[in-house]
């Protein structure tokens, strides 16, 4: 609600008596107005922030529960960062490369924690797998490219499947891409039909908004299953 609006409310509520004086009801009314239109956005802010506040603490414990002691500690750290990833991809269709380079490093401080006695070889083989992986999403949006002439991802995407390499097994990084794949297509799916509009085929997702936590989903469930 604009500031003339609101004004307008607020003052449409002060009924003057003949006698000169303010009606005590258009008062209230005139006031309870203002408050509405100012304390939504308070609201909304405060509700934003307590799924924001539970959303971290869901994760970092979670993570600690499937992992206990610094393994723990890894894999909330890469919550916490896949969720800043995610943010950041719906706001404004970019993911920071701030962002995906401390994700890639903690990867490999990662892999060099699982096991010190092999710490070169466990470091190099997460590297290698996020390098393989980049290049193979890089060669998809190339291909892309050059059949629909446009790019269905971005640079961001390439880099944040290096991040996925460096923290997954083989075997989980095929499931990370399908989870986020799907969930991608899902939320399109649902956001038109709420908004009663037609699927478009060139429609532009933020793939790292899905890709993102789905790298965290499948971290946490190679501890509990392949490792636990």
């Amino acid at each position: 609600m604009s500031w003339t609006r609101l004004c307008e409310s607020a003052q449409s509520g002060l009924a003057l008596r003949p006698e000169g004086a303010y009606s005590a009801k258009g008062l209230r009314e005139g006031l309870g107005v203002a408050e509405r239109g100012i304390a939504v956005p308070g609201v909304r802010k405060l509700v934003t922030y307590a799924a924001l506040i539970a959303l971290v603490s869901g994760v970092a414990i979670a993570s600690l529960v499937a992992a206990p002691g610094p393994l723990g500690l890894f894999g909330a750290a890469l919550g916490l960062l896949m969720i800043a990833i995610a943010i950041a991809d719906a706001r404004a269709y970019l993911i920071p490369d701030r962002l995906t380079l401390a994700a890639f490093l903690l990867g490999l401080a990662y892999a060099a924690a699982k096991g010190i006695e092999n710490m070169p070889e466990n470091i190099a083989i997460a590297a290698m797998q996020g390098f393989v992986l980049a290049l193979a999403f890089f060669a998809l949006r190339e291909i892309y490219r050059r059949l629909r002439h446009r790019h269905g991802l971005g640079l961001g995407d390439v880099k944040l499947a290096a991040v996925a390499g460096t923290w997954l097994d083989w075997t989980l990084i095929p499931a990370a891409i399908e989870i986020a794949a799907l969930s991608a297509l899902f939320a399109y799916m649902a956001s038109q039909l709420v908004l009663r509009r037609r699927l478009q085929a060139a429609a532009k997702l933020p793939f790292g908004l899905f890709f993102a936590p789905a790298i965290w989903i499948c971290w946490l469930l190679g501890v509990l299953v392949l490792q636990g």
